[in-house]
C-alpha cells in the first residue's frame, strides 16, 4: 500500500492490510470510520454548528506461549500507509511485553461475513437536520412569543465499523447515533425545564411538541413550594428509569456476583438468578435487532476488562433477557468468565429495553396519583454501596408536587439514595413503555426504551440546591 492521507485508504482495505502485515500468532483489527453533525442555540438562537470526520484504528495482537496467550492492544487515529506497519509492530510488542492474559480464549471463528464490508463507510451531513432544523426555528419563535428561552444542542454521529480477524472474520456494523437535549428558560432564570430525545435519523423528533411540553412545566413551577427530606410516592419518568435500570446493566458481572462482590450475589455462595426481583411482569431485556434501537449484532471489544474481553470480537450479541416476568435470568458474561463461573455466555448489548408494563402514559399515572412527586430526570448519578447496588444523586429541572391527580407546583431539589434493585422491588406500577434518552448516561448509551414507574417511598435523603 502507498503512502497515502488517511482518507484515500478504504477501510476494508486497511484491515486487510494490518492482517497481512500481522507477525503474532493471531490478530484482530477494527476500523471505526466516524462522522457528525451538530447544532447548538441558545437563547432562541442557533450559535454554532459543525461536521467532524475521523478514523480510528485499533489492532489487536496475541503471542501464544509456554505459559498461555498474551495480548497487546494499541489504538491510533487518523494512521496512514505509512504509519500502519508501525502501529502494528507496536501492538506485537505490547503482546510480547505482557503477561499471560487472564480472559484468554481462541479467536471466534464460524461468523458468516457481512456482505457490505468491502462497501465504502455511511456517513452524516447537515442533511440529517434538513427539516428538524426549520422547525426548530419555529419552535424559536413560538418560545420568544411566549416568553421562554430554548437552549440545547443535537447531535448525529454514524460509526461504520469494520472488524477483521486473523480466523477469517469479515464484520461491519453501521451505527446512527443522534442526540436532542431542550432546555426551556423563563427571562429571569428562576425556572428551567428539560426535554431529551434519542433518534436514529431526527425525522422522528418534533420540537415543537417539545417546546409545549417545557412550556407546561415552566407554568408548573410559577408555584413554588418548599418540601423536606423524607420518602414520599414518587413517579419516575422513563429517562430516569433508564439512567437506573443501565447502572444496573453495567453492574450485572456474572463473574463479581458468583465471587460475592455484587448485589446480585447470593448470600452463602453462587448467585441470584432464579430470584424474584419484582411483583410487577416486568421485563428487562437487549436485543441489536430491536426495531428503532438497533445496535451491533457481534462483540466489540477494544480492550479488555469487566466483562469485555478482546478475544471475544466478533461473538454474535443475541437477544437476552436479563428479568424475565420480575425474575433475574442472566448476568453479562465474556466466554472466559462463563467458563469460570458455569454460566452462560452472555455479552451485553448496546440497548436496554424495559417492558411489561400498563398501557398507560405518564400522565395518565400522574391523574391516578393522591399525593406525591413527579420527576424530571437524575443526574450526578454516583454508586455508594455494590453490595446493595445503593446509589445517590440530585434530581434536576423541575421536581413537582401532584396533589389529586394534578400537578400543583415545582418544589426543591433533592438527593437520593436508592437502589435500582430495590426499587423494582417496591414500584407498584409501570406504565407505557417509550424509547428514551437516558440523560445522565448518553455520553455512552442513548438506546433505551423504559415505562414511567410508581415508587411508593422512594427515598429523598436530603434537600438539594441544585437546579
Amino acid at each position: 500500500m502507498s503512502a497515502g492521507s488517511n482518507k484515500a485508504q478504504k477501510p476494508h482495505e486497511v484491515v486487510e492490510r494490518a492482517l497481512e502485515l500481522s507477525r503474532a500468532d493471531g490478530c484482530v483489527v477494527i476500523a471505526d470510520e466516524q462522522s457528525t453533525a451538530n447544532l447548538r442555540w441558545a437563547g432562541n438562537a442557533l450559535t454554532t454548528n459543525g461536521v467532524t470526520r475521523g478514523r480510528t484504528l485499533t489492532v489487536i495482537a496475541t503471542v501464544d506461549g509456554r505459559e498461555g496467550t498474551a495480548s497487546g492492544v494499541v489504538s491510533r487515529a487518523a494512521v496512514t500507509a505509512d504509519e500502519l506497519e508501525p502501529l502494528v509492530r507496536a501492538a506485537e510488542a505490547a503482546a510480547r511485553g505482557a503477561g499471560p492474559a487472564e480472559d484468554a480464549q481462541p479467536l471466534v471463528t464460524g461468523v458468516a461475513p457481512s456482505p457490505e464490508f468491502t462497501e465504502a463507510p455511511a456517513e452524516t451531513s447537515s442533511a440529517v437536520f434538513a427539516d428538524f432544523a426549520p422547525a426548530l426555528g419555529e419552535a424559536f419563535a413560538r418560545a420568544r412569543a411566549g416568553g421562554r428561552e430554548l437552549y440545547g444542542f443535537a447531535n448525529h454521529e454514524l460509526v461504520s465499523t469494520y472488524l477483521g480477524t486473523s480466523t477469517g472474520l469479515r464484520l461491519r456494523h453501521d451505527q446512527p447515533n443522534g442526540t436532542l437535549e431542550l432546555n426551556a428558560k423563563s427571562p429571569d432564570r428562576t425556572r428551567s425545564a428539560w426535554a431529551g430525545r434519542s433518534t436514529r435519523d431526527f425525522k422522528d423528533v418534533d420540537p415543537a411538541a417539545l417546546d409545549a411540553e417545557l412550556a407546561v412545566r415552566l407554568g408548573w413551577a410559577q408555584r413554588r413550594i418548599e418540601l423536606p427530606a423524607g420518602r414520599y410516592e414518587t413517579l419516575l419518568p422513563p429517562t430516569a428509569v433508564a439512567d437506573l435500570m443501565i447502572y444496573q446493566l453495567w453492574s450485572a458481572s456474572g463473574r463479581d456476583a458468583t465471587e460475592g462482590r455484587t448485589v446480585f450475589s447470593k448470600p452463602g455462595g453462587g448467585t441470584r438468578l432464579g430470584e424474584k426481583l419484582s411483583e410487577l411482569p416486568l421485563t428487562l431485556r437487549s436485543d441489536p435487532h430491536e426495531p428503532g434501537l438497533e445496535s451491533p449484532p457481534f462483540v466489540i471489544a477494544h480492550s479488555s476488562g469487566g466483562d469485555q474481553s478482546v478475544f471475544d470480537n466478533g461473538l454474535p450479541v443475541r437477544p437476552t433477557e436479563w428479568i424475565s416476568a420480575g425474575e433475574l435470568k442472566h448476568l453479562t458474561t465474556t466466554r472466559h468468565s462463563a467458563a469460570l463461573t458455569g454460566l452462560p455466555a452472555s455479552p451485553g448489548a448496546d440497548n436496554l429495553i424495559l417492558d411489561g408494563g400498563e398501557d398507560r402514559s405518564l400522565e395518565e399515572m400522574v391523574a391516578g396519583t393522591g399525593r406525591g412527586l413527579l420527576l424530571t430526570c437524575l443526574w450526578y448519578i454516583r454508586e455508594v454501596d455494590p453490595a446493595t447496588l445503593l446509589l445517590t444523586g440530585l434530581t434536576r429541572d423541575g421536581v413537582y408536587l401532584v396533589e389529586d391527580g394534578e400537578v400543583v407546583g415545582e418544589v426543591n431539589n433533592f438527593r437520593f439514595n436508592e437502589s435500582p434493585v430495590g426499587l423494582l422491588g417496591r414500584a407498584t406500577q409501570a406504565g407505557r413503555t417509550e424509547k428514551t434518552l437516558p440523560r445522565e448516561w448518553s455520553d455512552w448509551f442513548t438506546r433505551a426504551a423504559m415505562p414511567a414507574l410508581r415508587v411508593p417511598d422512594f427515598n429523598m435523603s436530603s434537600v438539594s440546591q441544585g437546579v
